[in-house]
């Protein structure tokens, strides 16, 4: 099989020295000046121009205004595909029913990234992890990169974040790791009291990122709001409580990332609810615990490490995974706070969420069943007792076998 062509990105930590962050800086400001004038091309007109015929006025304002001149042209094309892209997202969320607004200006400091597209960039090093970015206009800044890059960077997005720091999104063209097939097969659910829990009992405890941080966070927020609005100390405490945000997202995705490479590496088959996470939130009172579960991204993840490993990611309908008794089918109603499944039907006494995790994995095999034939849902084994040791899943086919 020729090995797929994916693209892959890798997010370095960049140290501009002082005149270096201006220049960066300089050319934040310039994208956003850049921004703003193309968004006021499309002021008190019924039809918005398309974006080759703005696109072809560049030349001529790079020419009238030095501040234009200093960014790359690529750079100055790609704030255009930016401006049209935002403009096709909000057409197409106002498509799918959501309430919009209309494009805004992009105030000071509200401009986050530029990027570099094809040519204006050039990794500099060795191979070891203290290596330099080469941007045409900018210099040479100071990169650390942790991971040996793999392919052809084809494209370089710069970053600053709230916390002051410089990071460099590096998009890579190479070829898919295609893993070796294991024969195993895993229904995750995505529960409250853990993290989640998989068709083989095993629960994985919730990090609480932001739970652990929180009190830090407080009290930072507090210092905030009782500095003068427009100070120094009020831009430094902003910057602190900036860093506390930071590390709860870093913790969070340290997590995600673990978690979801330790299931792709290990099971060809992953089946998982198609959860509405943003209604959840919008009619849950656990909304910031399941904010802070990220679900939406960890099943990003596990999405596109499916397609690059050649893994398999099966969404089910969540309806009744939860009621039902994966043993024989039996509804059997609970409300939020039962954690165990007693089946009056079969006698079947299992924890919830293994139960609804059992009946994800089957529903998953049914769905790929019709495909591939050889994939057929697991049997259930009785249990030695409750919540034992011992897999409740035992594979009927060939193919998948018992984990």
């Amino acid at each position: 099989m020729v090995p797929l062509k994916v693209n892959r990105n890798y997010r370095f930590r960049l140290y501009p020295s002082r005149a270096q962050e201006m220049k960066l800086l300089g050319t934040l400001d310039s994208c956003r000046c850049l921004y703003n004038y193309f968004l006021g091309e499309w002021e008190g007109k019924d039809k918005i121009p398309s974006r080759y015929e703005l696109q072809a006025k560049l030349p001529r304002l790079a020419n009238e205004n030095p501040h234009y001149a200093n960014i790359h042209s690529k750079t100055r094309q790609y704030v255009l595909f930016q401006l049209y892209s935002n403009l096709k997202v909000l057409s197409r969320l106002k498509k799918n029913g959501r309430k919009v607004g209309r494009l805004r200006f992009k105030k000071y400091g509200r401009y986050k990234t530029f990027v570099y597209n094809q040519t204006g960039f050039k990794l500099i090093g060795n191979g070891n992890r203290y290596q330099k970015l080469y941007f045409f206009k900018i210099g040479e800044i100071p990169i650390r990169a942790h991971r040996k890059v793999e392919g052809k960077i084809k494209q370089v997005l710069v970053k600053r974040t709230p916390s002051g720091r410089w990071f460099a999104i590096l998009s890579v063209e190479t070829k898919s790791e295609r893993l070796g097939t294991v024969g195993k097969a895993i229904g995750l659910d995505l529960n409250i009291e853990n993290y989640l829990t998989d068709s083989n009992g095993k629960s994985i405890a919730h990090p609480h990122a932001l739970l652990k941080l929180e009190k830090n966070l407080n009290r930072e927020q507090r210092k905030l709001a009782k500095k003068k609005n427009g100070s120094k100390n009020r831009l430094k405490q902003k910057l602190k409580v900036a860093r506390v945000h930071e590390r709860v997202t870093n913790k969070r995705m340290d997590f995600l990332h673990k978690l979801s490479t330790r299931y792709i590496s290990s099971y060809d088959l992953i089946a998982m609810e198609d959860l509405a996470v943003r209604k959840m939130m919008e009619s849950s009172y656990n909304a910031k615990n399941t904010a802070d579960s990220s679900w939406s991204t960890f099943i990003q993840m596990l999405s596109y490490k499916a397609e690059g490993a050649g893994r398999t990611l099966v969404k089910v309908d969540p309806k009744n995974t939860t009621q039902n008794c994966s043993k024989c089918g039996n509804h059997v109603y609970k409300q939020i706070w039962v954690r165990i499944h007693k089946c009056p039907a079969c006698g079947l006494v299992m924890d919830r969420d293994h139960n609804a995790a059992i009946n994800i994995l089957n529903k998953a095999l049914k769905e790929v069943g019709s495909v591939r034939p050889e994939l057929t849902p697991v049997e259930m084994r009785p249990l030695l007792h409750l919540m034992g040791g011992a897999s409740l899943v035992k594979e009927a086919g060939s193919s998948l076998q018992k984990t």
